[in-house]
């Protein structure tokens, strides 16, 4: 497997992909196989040419919903503290008259409450972070909650801000805190970063305002309007901590956290198909990808910048595949490919 695995990342180094990638396969015991290539920044400085390692940091883009979002509303749900059918105006009671007052929790865990698209947060609510969140919680929806499945970022934000609500603590300090830091991830965090830290990180896109990589910082807009910590985006990781958890994501009880953390209960909850009726297919936030069956049960969610990372139970195997795939193209095709081909080799499907 590794070989077929490297073969296929250096081909997309070789054609100009991604700068380089970082990938790791797993059970829930250990990490079976792993390995890197390419550099950092093939246009940089001799300092940032460097090849990458298995310990290089990713800017994880949508990942971010699995880390904080579905993490930290799985601790307030298995606490009683959240109610996946528990409609928005039972946490924010001011939205009793507004459309997303009738969706639920459930709905924004499957991508299913009517919201709008794109986030397009500063130009439509400005810089401020009340004005953005009043902005996104009163505007209008594309359909009425429940009809159609619809992926958007909205539906993370608004998530990042319900558990902020019940919480009454900051996103990134209760990730770090109820998630993270219990299951060992020291590499996982919001920005800001210290040089070293961002020194690890792989450079994303070109920035024109600076005139420079993006290195360090998030890439996201909406997690730049709001202070780089979102539900949606904003969390820069390792394939060793992405591990980490993907382990305790097939196997609660056999790494239980030092602390409190969402369970066995959530991740069955969330790993099965909650828009019967509907396509694509949707679990809590999690997907299947779409080339494979819900009966499969090979669950994936993929990153803007060229991460991604997967996990069944039925196979009791998990995989990461990072690049920062940005640096060159927004274009998504070309990276599929590569995402589909690593999802074959490693799953058989």
């Amino acid at each position: 497997m590794a070989r077929h695995i490297e073969e296929l990342l250096a081909s997309g180094v070789e054609r100009r992909l991604f700068p380089g990638a970082v990938w790791a396969v797993g059970d829930a015991r250990e990490v079976t196989s792993q390995g890197a290539c390419g550099v950092l920044d093939p246009c940089g400085d001799a300092e940032f040419a460097r090849p990458m390692t298995v310990d290089t940091v990713f800017d994880l883009a949508s990942i971010t919903k699995i880390l904080a979002a579905w993490s930290c509303v799985g601790v307030l749900v298995e606490d009683r503290r959240i109610g996946l059918d528990d409609p928005l105006t039972a946490y924010w009671p001011e939205l009793g008259g507004h459309p997303l007052g009738e969706a639920t929790v459930r709905h924004l865990l499957t991508h299913t409450a009517g919201l709008p698209l794109r986030a397009n947060l500063r130009p439509l609510y400005g810089p401020e972070r009340a004005a953005i969140e009043r902005g996104v919680l009163h505007e209008g929806l594309r359909h009425p909650p429940g009809d159609a499945v619809q992926y958007t970022d909205r539906a993370a934000l608004i998530l990042g801000f319900l558990v902020e609500r019940v919480t009454g603590a900051p996103l990134d300090r209760y990730c770090r805190e109820q998630v993270w830091e219990p299951l060992g991830m020291r590499d996982t965090r919001f920005g800001p970063h210290p040089a070293a830290y961002a020194a690890r990180c792989a450079p994303t896109e070109w920035d024109e305002e600076t005139g420079s990589r993006v290195r360090g910082s998030v890439h996201d807009f909406s997690a730049r309007a709001l202070g780089g910590a979102c539900g949606a985006a904003g969390v820069f990781s390792t394939a060793a901590d992405l591990g980490r958890f993907l382990r305790y994501v097939l196997d609660p009880t056999g790494a239980a956290p030092a602390g409190p953390a969402f369970g066995g209960e959530w991740v069955r909850a969330s790993l099965r198909v909650h828009t019967d009726g509907l396509e694509p297919h949707w679990g809590l936030l999690w997907f299947p990808p779409l080339n494979v069956t819900p009966a499969e049960d090979l669950w994936v969610h993929y990153g803007f910048t060229g991460t991604a990372m997967w996990v069944s139970p039925k196979r009791g195997q998990w995989a990461v595949l990072l690049t920062n795939k940005i640096y060159y193209s927004r274009d998504r095709e070309p990276l599929m490919e590569v995402r589909d081909r690593f999802q074959e080799i490693v799953f058989g499907c």
